[in-house]
């Protein structure tokens, strides 16, 4: 269908060293060396010189490169990748271009060779500075490596975030305190929060039904996830969204694109596309749409969206919005009036309330258009 030009482009690698026991991603463990990852490879390249061909990278204004973990393919097949973007799209320092790497497989050359060739932005998956915990996520890596792969990434970069996490079994508050303070200690600009889930189909949800462990405890995650805005706010980051902390000017804009309605590109297995116009928002994944909104859900769905946001919607949106979804105020004043929404200086923003309940938050809105 004639669409709005993509403005974020994101690529899947789906290749790890080691499948952590709480992963539901899309991903694989493999040998590094495995001729699999260089046909992936090669596919993609030619999926992002096709793309170029057919006009659909010329407005790209953000690029993530996820997984899986793309540091662990290496530095030549990363280099073959990113020079192919390069020479297939405007790749300048204006582009925000990211890629997440794992402490054991981000290297000093591998950190040289990504920014030479456009990265300006890395994400690095630490979880915990905690040994014990890291052993209990099933990471293979710790605490020390962690924190060199950060130094390291540092040396380069300054736009650099990590992912920490909450709820572990066995975490406690000042666990998790301290892996905030180390953070802030060690520099980076940018830090993700993320509560533990326990998902189905992984080995930690045969672990917990066995009884083997813990399951994951929903009070000590909201009292943890409640600590970082503290902690971090006092060092100078600003909450964005609802799980992420930037440092001024290093909000992950890539990110934003997906809570603000942006069309967004999808490359490799699994990847969504968000293809869209004035009237009509498709998602396709692996060649199947597995979304087909119309113009009310599309509208619905971007204020659902944004309230995962501190800044939320203006009264001005709503307003707006209820040209298409008439009951629309009566749903934000009740919001408001359960507190999980709050209205100042024009604006309707989630509450910490509203957050810790989301479903019930974005499911009231959602279903303004069912």
């Amino acid at each position: 269908m004639p669409h709005d030009p993509y403005k974020a482009l994101y690529i899947h690698l789906p290749f790890c060293k080691h499948r952590c026991a709480y992963c539901d991603f899309a991903t694989q463990a493999i040998a590094s060396d495995s001729p699999a990852i260089d046909e992936y490879m090669d596919g993609l390249i030619m999926d992002v010189r096709r793309k170029a061909k057919e006009g659909e990278l010329a407005a790209i204004e953000t690029v993530y490169i996820g997984g899986g973990t793309p540091s662990y393919v290496g530095q030549k097949r990363l280099s073959s990748l990113l020079y192919a973007l390069g020479v297939s799209m405007n790749l300048t320092p204006e582009v925000e271009c990211s890629m997440e790497a794992n402490p054991e497989s981000l290297t000093p050359e591998l950190i040289r060779d990504v920014y030479a060739l456009g990265v300006n932005r890395l994400s690095i998956g630490v979880q915990s500075f905690d040994d014990g915990l890291l052993k209990t996520l099933d990471r293979i890596h710790d605490s020390a490596r962690a924190e060199a792969a950060v130094r390291a990434a540092l040396e380069r970069f300054e736009n650099v975030s990590i992912d920490l996490m909450c709820g572990i079994p066995g975490q406690t508050p000042d666990m998790f305190l301290a892996d905030l303070r180390k953070a802030v200690d060690l520099g980076v600009t940018h830090v993700s929060v993320y509560p533990l889930t326990i998902e189905d189909h992984t080995p930690f949800r045969r672990m917990v039904d066995s009884g083997e462990l813990e399951d994951v405890n929903e009070e000590h995650e909201a009292l943890m996830m409640g600590m970082a805005p503290n902690v971090l706010g006092e060092a100078g980051f600003h909450r964005y969204e609802v799980a992420s902390y930037a440092k001024d000017g290093y909000e992950c804009r890539h990110n934003k694109a997906y809570w603000t309605g942006v069309p967004y590109l999808g490359l490799g297995a699994s990847a969504v596309t968000m293809t869209q116009n004035e009237s009509r928002r498709m998602r396709v994944q692996d060649g199947e749409v597995v979304d087909d909104l119309n113009r009310r859900q599309m509208c619905a769905e971007d204020l659902m969206m944004k309230m995962r946001m501190c800044a939320g919607v203006s009264e001005e949106e709503v307003r707006k919005a209820a040209l298409l979804l008439p009951g629309v105020l009566d749903v934000f004043r009740g919001l408001v009036r359960d507190n999980l929404v709050k209205r100042e200086n024009g604006r309707y923003m989630p509450t910490l309330g509203g957050w810790l309940l989301g479903n019930e938050l974005y499911g009231r809105i959602f279903e303004l258009a069912p």
